[in-house]
């Protein structure tokens, strides 16, 4: 029998249905996914192409190097098409019972290797860990903006999840507000506080660890599962075990540890799945002098893309998912990783 399932801090439903369920491996994507090259010519975000780009704003580069030069490791530019102007003020305003503001806000690129071959999944975890560190340098930097009121940090890999190039590269957009879904968010975390006094998430980490059937990897630092009521086949978060309202409380030892479960993961989905396109989406505090979200943990929840929402989902806002969140954690436990292909290693400075 199907089995509705709630999400304990949305409070939004989502079917199971398990009746019409699909194997884990009926998942595989067909895609043919052709060699990748190191360097391609034509590509705007390779080494030697700076002028390609707009100015960076922010860049991880060989100590004695210029902006907008080759000899960086990591690099971030302003989006060519940005969604936001950085420059203006809001002119909050209202016609009648609408209200609107001028479209200001950041759109930035983080350009997260000089490798055209190289997505997370095949990184060197020392190259993804300074990934992970511009995107705390570039959030506090942002933050001090006083025109912005939330950061949100995502990728999208493979064109039916966005992408648009094929060059890795992730992006991250600074908000004049506070998104709908991470109110709701913030909401059911500070409900569950209220009735518990506990936080939603870190007793959701202690429970998906006792239990076991939903984790997909672990270190130290963080644990990864398929949360209970995935709206997704294969969604899989990753939260820290350390109490962080914010991304930005992060230091290096949690940076590295996060690089290394993120890699794990994005790699098991790649061996299981056959190379499939995913979204993933970092999801913290909202950016508030006055309240310090004590009852809020970020996270990072990554969506392969292998469903699409139809008429019912767009419709009711209940997901069907048909693999269960057990099956597919199982799945991803059990894939070989050395089925992968091997990857060189990168020397990169530590920022």
């Amino acid at each position: 029998m199907p089995q509705l399932r709630k999400d304990p801090v949305t409070r939004e439903w989502v079917i199971i249905a398990t009746e019409r369920s699909k194997r884990p491996s009926d998942f595989k994507t067909s895609e043919v996914i052709e060699k990748r090259l190191e360097y391609v010519a034509e590509c705007p975000f390779c080494p030697g192409n700076e002028h390609q780009t707009p100015p960076e704003v922010s860049s991880y580069r060989k100590a004695g190097t210029y902006p907008n030069s080759p000899d960086w490791w990591v690099r971030v530019v302003p989006n060519k098409f940005p969604a936001l102007a950085i420059e203006g003020d809001l002119e909050r305003s209202g016609m009648g019972m609408y209200d609107y503001m001028n479209g200001v806000g950041a759109h930035e690129v983080i350009i997260e290797t000089p490798r055209h071959d190289q997505h997370p999944a095949l990184m060197p975890e020392q190259q993804l860990e300074e990934v992970i560190w511009m995107y705390r340098d570039r959030s506090m930097d942002l933050a001090q903006d006083k025109r912005f009121q939330y950061i949100m940090v995502f990728r999208n890999h493979g064109r039916v999840a966005g992408a648009s190039l094929e060059h890795p590269h992730s992006q991250l957009i600074a908000l004049p507000m506070v998104p709908a879904e991470v109110r709701r968010r913030i909401e059911g975390a500070s409900l569950y506080y209220d009735l518990h006094e506990r936080c939603v998430y870190i007793d959701m980490v202690r429970l998906e660890e006792r239990l076991g059937e939903r984790v997909v990897a672990a270190n130290e630092e963080f644990l990864a599962f398929t949360p209970f009521a995935s709206k997704y086949p294969f969604e899989t978060w990753i939260v820290p075990r350390r109490h962080q309202p914010s991304f930005t409380l992060i230091d290096r030892e949690q940076a590295r540890a996060f690089a290394r479960i993120l890699k794990e993961v994005l790699l098991r989905m790649d061996v299981a799945l056959n190379h499939p396109p995913y979204n993933f989406t970092l999801h913290t505090a909202p950016i508030n002098q006055e309240r310090n979200y004590h009852y809020f943990q970020w996270h990072l929840s990554i969506m392969p893309r292998l469903t699409i929402a139809a008429g019912f989902e767009l419709g009711t806002g209940i997901y069907i998912n048909v693999t269960t969140p057990e099956d597919a954690a199982k799945h991803l436990r059990e894939v070989l990783l050395e089925a992968a292909t091997p990857q060189p290693e990168l020397t990169v400075p530590v920022h």
